[in-house]
């Protein structure tokens, strides 16, 4: 069973996503050039959003870090052991792990793992605290090659580690995936896969000239104190992400419960999340104006083709409406040629009602949360629910 989500967001001015020049990304797309937010920079924002607001519980969520020595070695100071034997210890039990800490107490690249990963990686350096807390094992991990290093600390000791390291139940660490390069048999297949945004519309860059002046500056003198440009743009953005609930449910160790509750999570953190890039300086917090939820047995649709000519405002509707009308439009077109087999449920949650809409007009609900509840109800049973 899958989870799709669609949905249409017109943010003001802003530069929410940078390249590496400091301008909006943004791509070809139909022939045209659009607004691009990377799917990268939508993820980070869910999971922050699962975060701040509380939509998971700590002991479900994962972090992604270089840091592990010492947020490790905190923990295992918090449990009353003197700091610096705790950075060896943690130091060789990632040597152990076949990973690899470079100069500055940092792993050679970032490793996503759940928070109760982490309390179990904490309980096997106190479990095995004599045989980790040796200065001399910690220097030869440092000048050794991975495989050296690996074979220092004793097999045991090391499956224990490997065993701490099985998702923990994270719940976006099994939608979004990881991989250690050093350890692919703890890699994590994505349940979740997320789209990067494109704009609806036909894009060109626009440019803010800004001047800023000191405040201690004699009333006399003349001139600006700093100056420069910052490219911005506004689009209409077409978002899509999907979930294979199947994949979901395994990489959360089959709790059905858990998978029920990291997909309204999910679908609030999806709807909610607004990447943070220019915020304090443009403040585009502009919501969805559409959310269209599909839960189907098999096959996956992306709508973004009903974008593939750009929209463009004219004397009977805006932007957002007309985008709107295209993703309507292209929907009736998709079930006309493929049919409905399959999907258990459509829902839909728009600014306007059912207006704009006609192939859909019969999907909308009254407002997101009842689109949320709908959508939980039908991964719940497998049918869709009657709820309105």
């Amino acid at each position: 069973m899958f989870l799709e989500l669609h949905m249409l967001q017109n943010f003001a001015p802003s530069n929410l996503n940078r390249d590496d020049t400091g301008s909006p990304k943004d791509c070809e797309f139909g022939g045209y050039r659009r607004a691009r937010i990377s799917s990268q920079c939508i993820k980070r924002s869910i999971r922050t959003e699962f975060k701040k607001n509380g939509l998971v519980p700590v002991e479900n969520q994962a972090l992604r870090t270089k840091r592990l020595v010492s947020e490790v070695a905190g923990r295992l100071v918090l449990a009353g052991r003197d700091r610096d034997a705790a950075e060896i210890v943690v130091v060789n039990a990632i040597g152990g792990l076949g990973l690899s800490v470079v100069d500055d107490q940092k792993t050679q690249y970032l490793l996503f793992l759940g928070t109760q990963e982490l309390e179990r990686i904490t309980e096997a350096c106190q479990a095995h605290w004599d045989t980790l807390c040796t200065r001399s094992t910690s220097e030869e991990i440092g000048k050794k090659a991975k495989k050296a290093a690996k074979a220092v600390v004793p097999k045991e000791v090391a499956d224990v580690l490997k065993a701490a390291l099985d998702g923990g139940k994270a719940a976006d660490l099994a939608l979004f995936g990881r991989m250690l390069a050093d350890l692919p048999e703890k890699n994590v297949n994505a349940a979740c896969q997320v789209a990067h945004a494109i704009s609806a519309n036909r894009v060109q860059p626009e440019f803010d000239f800004y001047v800023a002046i000191d405040d201690l500056k004699p009333d006399d003198t003349a001139g600006a104190d700093m100056i420069g440009t910052v490219e911005f743009n506004s689009a209409c953005f077409y978002r899509y992400a999907n979930v294979d609930l199947g994949e979901l449910t395994k990489n959360l160790g089959g709790d059905l419960e858990l998978t029920r509750a990291t997909i309204e999570a999910f679908l609030r953190a999806s709807i909610t999340a607004i990447p943070t890039g220019k915020q304090n300086s443009m403040a585009a917090q502009n919501p969805p104006a559409l959310v269209f939820a599909v839960v189907r047995e098999r096959g996956l649709w992306s709508l973004a083709n009903a974008f593939t000519k750009p929209v463009a405002p004219n004397r009977d509707r805006d932007l957002v409406q007309g985008s709107i009308a295209a993703l309507d439009d292209h929907w009736g077109k998709m079930t006309r040629m493929f049919g409905e087999d399959g999907v258990l449920g459509v829902w839909v949650a728009a600014l306007d009602g059912d207006g704009g809409l006609t192939h859909l007009k019969g999907n909308v609900v009254a407002n997101v949360s009842t689109l949320i509840a709908n959508v939980v109800a039908a991964v719940s049973t497998g049918q869709p629910s009657e709820a309105a």
